[in-house]
């Protein structure tokens, strides 16, 4: 433990409409925070439907909010079909803004949406910035293609919103790697507040050898949350169908956001295949990505920074619509010789993914391939030195007045 302060209160919001991503890294920063400082506790305000599925540390927290999920057209609607998503949306700003009351935080860190979800965290960001809380906008290093982010937030005049509410706004990448608002029109006083503290890096949570980690030598393919994973997991078992030479052991991770129709076909297709093992869930992927040879994935946040984390050989599979954000980073982290990319398409032939499967184990990881500084993980660390130095100036006694 690095220092002591008593009765710190960190409060994070992450919306969770799709995918895992934004749960997975406030619980990365709230676990590192609270391993640093004793006395500090933090609350996570989550709209996740899993979001007890996950282990928690001493000293962190959650805060359930009505589920909302997103649609493939990017329309959202009420997980509970029977509650219109307009009551959903006011149950949800209704809570969260009695949770800041009640808990009173010192720091407010809001994982990207900076209003929160169709604008929900806007009037709690008003009620902490006028009783002094430390308000903080989380950034990817990557949000998505410029004009596709550009039209989103000038019809809710977002940029102008996040200067006058958010005191500071963290990129959790390294400067040299991707700007998250380029090509964007970003004041001045926004740009100030920019800080560009790094990726964020993954670690083990214990020593002892983990039993849900398969024997021997293994590729590990990933979708994350799974809801739009279905095609390239279909891929990689297609591959292993039409080469019979591909041999190479192959443990999938389905997710658990992926439709269950899709799930039960591609565990009767993999249950066919001698080198295939197919699981639907697993919250402790750290590990699975710790013990692989290498990695398949398409590539959202969190899987990079573990991919960076653990230095594995690495195949990127992006997502390419309606959000552009993974085709970007494999882009880019191509460019820099970390990872291999293939698109979609070019992975719908099966003799040319196997040929990279085939070669994956044995090509260099990214820290023996990569140029420039594309593998700074010193996100958690920049954060919890910042951390640590505000809370000291909030321990600071007031100067004496004199009478």
């Amino acid at each position: 433990m690095m220092r002591r302060f008593e009765d710190a209160r960190i409060l994070m919001y992450s919306h969770d409409t799709f995918g895992l991503g934004h749960l997975r890294r406030c619980r990365t920063i709230a676990h590192s925070l609270v391993e640093d400082y004793r006395g500090l506790n933090i609350l996570i305000i989550s709209g996740a439907t899993i979001a007890g599925a996950f282990d928690y540390r001493a000293r962190v927290d959650f805060v359930k909010v009505p589920s909302v999920i997103k649609l493939r057209n990017g329309e959202y609607t009420s997980l509970a079909r029977h509650i219109d998503l307009h009551d959903t949306l006011k149950m949800r700003q209704s809570i969260i803004r009695h949770t800041a009351e009640t808990f009173q935080p010192d720091i407010f860190i809001v994982d990207k949406e900076p209003m929160g979800l169709k604008g929900e965290v806007e009037e709690t960001l008003a009620y902490l910035k006028s009783r002094g809380t430390m308000l903080v906008l989380g950034l990817r290093e990557v949000m998505d293609a410029p004009h596709l982010l550009e039209a989103e937030w000038k019809n809710n005049n977002v940029m102008r919103k996040i200067d006058q509410f958010y005191d500071t706004v963290w990129v959790y990448g390294p400067p040299d790697f991707y700007d998250p608002l380029v090509d964007l029109d970003v004041p001045a006083s926004v740009r100030e507040k920019m800080k560009f503290v790094g990726f964020l890096q993954r670690s083990l949570s214990n020593d002892q050898a983990p039993t849900h980690v398969p024997e021997g030598e293994y590729i590990l393919v990933t979708t994350g949350g799974g809801g739009d994973g279905a095609d390239l997991v279909h891929n990689v078992i297609h591959a292993y169908q039409q080469d019979p030479t591909l041999q190479h052991k192959a443990f999938i991770v389905l997710g658990p956001y992926m439709p269950a129709k899709q799930r039960a076909k591609l565990v009767k297709k993999g249950s066919k295949i001698p080198y295939i093992q197919v699981i639907e869930f697993d919250n402790r992927m750290e590990e699975l990505i710790a013990g692989a040879k290498a990695v398949v994935a398409m590539g959202g946040y969190n899987t990079y920074c573990e991919i960076l984390s653990f230095d594995k050989p690495a195949l990127i599979v992006p997502r390419v619509s309606p959000r552009e954000e993974q085709l970007i980073r494999a882009q880019r982290a191509s460019e820099l010789g970390l990872i291999e990319m293939l698109l979609p398409e070019a992975a719908e032939d099966p003799l040319r993914l196997a040929e990279v499967l085939k070669r994956l184990p044995d090509r260099a990881p990214p820290s023996q391939t990569g140029k420039g500084d594309g593998m700074r993980l010193e996100g958690l660390v920049h954060i919890s030195e910042i951390v640590g130095d505000w809370l000291d100036e909030r321990e600071q006694p007031l100067p004496a007045v004199a009478e």
